[in-house]
């Protein structure tokens, strides 16, 4: 069968091998195409990671462009257990002496006990205002005013809720006042272990003094008895347990009251939040140590491309050959114009009397090798001395914010990964060879399958003609020794 070779199963010849050396020798210019398809992937996966390691770099440019980066403006407190605090960006600068003396409360009111949280006690419209309870003294073992006014605030409405057949036992009161969205109040029930154990309690959700509660029940008289609260006007029948308080400190001695725990009009652009009464202080300064990250994340970032960009172009001088990118003209292109506007420097406001120039007077420097190092004493005293020059060097003087190094790098290295830029260019290039490569292996490894059938088809046919040549000569053979026989 034309395509079967047998090995010369018939003639004896060793077929076989040959093909396979034949076939070898036909695949020689395959193996050359593999060589260069092999040496191009590995230049696209390298055009891959410098393509990574540049976007990291300009991620790192952007953020040492932004000028709010040298706005911010930190916020530390001497003791986190007595207040911590958050400045914004227009945060007054200075040192401030705090004393916390109150905080803030929300009250809460304590309902008599009750047998059982399931028992109907009766049906009535609840109704909580609130406001300010001023004058007379409270009993602290009764939690009732003596004496004392309750004035309304008038700029918060009332909050009413009905309770019916459907909610009308202290389970009942506590889940319908939960879920009421007006009445501002949480209520729970406490077992406190007495006779009568269960207590309904209910909490202020605002804290301060004008937060104290007033309320008043219309329907049956046990419902009215179980929660009417009307401090100098009536019925006080609910205990207060706490009282509603403002929150009191000092700041540098002034004397300042919050209804809230959170104070944020003491100090311009600064939130505090109070833990407990105690004395402490407040730093609010421009934050350097954000920059000082910022600073450190550019020169890793760079660091990391420039380490690549080495191994990349690195020579084997056992083996005599290069790194995949070893003269690579895109490379060089890219390490030549980072390195310009490293090294160049930078038009800013007092550059020959104190201001920052160039990267090397805030404390980073060119190594031998081409990285970059970090003086962190040089560039602590930088941003500690003169914060806005450092804002200068990389993100551009006042009203010409284009000029910094670091948006003058994120410019150039955004144009490297650009649709149109070298990287991008290279990287298609690349693909496109290896396209081409692809086809040319698919044509002549179909071009060689055709060649070796051929090969095949004529091994069978010598095949076949040596058996029959073999056969034609062994039968003469005979022929004539018969013919001697005879004789």
């Amino acid at each position: 069968m034309t395509g079967i070779v047998t090995d010369g199963i018939g003639s004896g010849l060793q077929l076989g091998p040959l093909l396979d050396q034949l076939k070898a020798a036909e695949q020689i210019p395959l193996q050359a195409l593999q060589a260069q398809s092999v040496s191009y992937t590995s230049k696209l996966s390298a055009y891959g990671t410098l393509s990574s390691l540049l976007n990291n770099f300009q991620t790192a440019s952007s953020a040492l462009a932004a000028s709010a980066l040298y706005q911010t403006v930190k916020a530390t407190s001497g003791s986190a257990s007595v207040l911590t605090a958050v400045a914004g960006a227009n945060g007054a600068a200075g040192s401030y002496a705090i004393n916390v003396s109150q905080l803030a409360q929300a009250q809460t009111l304590a309902a008599v006990g009750q047998a059982s949280a399931k028992t109907s006690i009766g049906n009535g419209t609840v109704t909580i205002q609130f406001g300010k309870v001023s004058g007379g003294t409270l009993d602290p073992s009764t939690g009732k005013y003596s004496n004392a006014t309750f004035a309304a605030d008038a700029s918060r409405a009332a909050g009413s809720v009905t309770i019916d057949s459907s909610s009308n036992t202290l389970e009942g009161i506590r889940d319908a006042i939960n879920k009421s969205t007006t009445l501002g109040v949480t209520a729970t029930i406490v077992n406190d272990g007495g006779t009568n154990p269960n207590r309904l309690v209910l909490t202020s959700n605002t804290t301060g003094e004008t937060s104290s509660m007033q309320i008043s029940v219309t329907g049956d008289a046990a419902l009215e008895n179980l929660l009417s609260q009307n401090v100098g006007g009536g019925n006080q029948n609910m205990q207060e347990t706490v009282s509603a308080m403002n929150a009191k400190l000092t700041v540098n001695g002034i004397a300042i009251t919050s209804a809230s725990n959170t104070v944020t009009d003491a100090i311009p652009d600064v939130s505090m939040t109070l833990v407990s009464a105690a004395n402490t202080t407040l730093t609010v300064a421009r934050d350097t140590t954000a920059v000082s990250t910022a600073v450190t994340a550019f020169v890793t970032a760079y660091n990391n491309l420039q380490k690549a960009a080495t191994t990349l172009t690195a020579y084997d001088g056992t083996s005599k050959t290069g790194a995949v990118l070893s003269g690579d003209s895109v490379l060089r292109s890219i390490q030549s114009g980072i390195r310009s506007l490293l090294t160049t420097p930078q038009n800013v406001t007092g550059g020959s009397t104190g201001g920052f120039a160039s990267l090397s007077q805030i404390g980073v420097s060119l190594q031998t090798d081409g990285t970059l190092s970090i003086d962190s004493v040089k560039l602590s005293k930088a941003l500690n001395t003169n914060l806005d020059s450092v804002g200068e060097l990389f993100s551009g003087t006042t009203g010409n914010s284009g000029t910094g190094l670091g948006t003058q790098l994120t410019s150039l290295l955004k144009g490297f990964n650009a649709t149109d830029g070298m990287l991008t260019a290279a990287t298609s290039g690349v693909n496109k060879t290896l396209d081409d490569l692809s086809k040319q292996y698919k044509v002549m490894s179909a071009q060689i399958d055709d060649t070796m059938a051929r090969y095949k088809s004529q091994f069978t046919a010598l095949d076949l003609i040596v058996t029959q040549l073999n056969a034609t000569s062994t039968y003469l053979t005979q022929q004539f020794d018969a013919i001697n026989n005879t004789k």
